[in-house]
C-alpha cells in the first residue's frame, strides 16, 4: 500500500528514537492511512489511500 495520503499528501516524516540515555537513533514516523471506497470526481466507487485525519474532517465522501 502506499504511504502517502491521495487527499492532502501527507507523507513519512524522520525524526529520532532517543534513549533514557540521550542516545538518538534513526526512525519514521508514518501516516495513518486506511484503504477506503470513496465517491469519485463522475460520481463512481474508487479505491483511495486516505489518511484519517481527511476521513473525520469529511474531505473524502465514503461509500458503505
Amino acid at each position: 500500500m502506499a504511504r502517502n495520503c491521495e487527499i492532502c499528501g501527507k507523507g513519512a516524516l524522520s525524526g529520532h528514537r532517543v534513549s533514557h540515555s540521550n542516545k538518538k537513533n534513526n526512525r519514521t514516523f508514518k501516516p495513518n492511512i486506511q484503504s477506503v471506497r470513496a465517491i469519485g470526481p463522475h460520481g463512481n466507487h474508487v479505491k483511495m489511500n486516505v489518511c484519517t485525519r481527511c476521513i473525520r474532517s469529511g474531505k473524502v465522501k465514503k461509500v458503505g
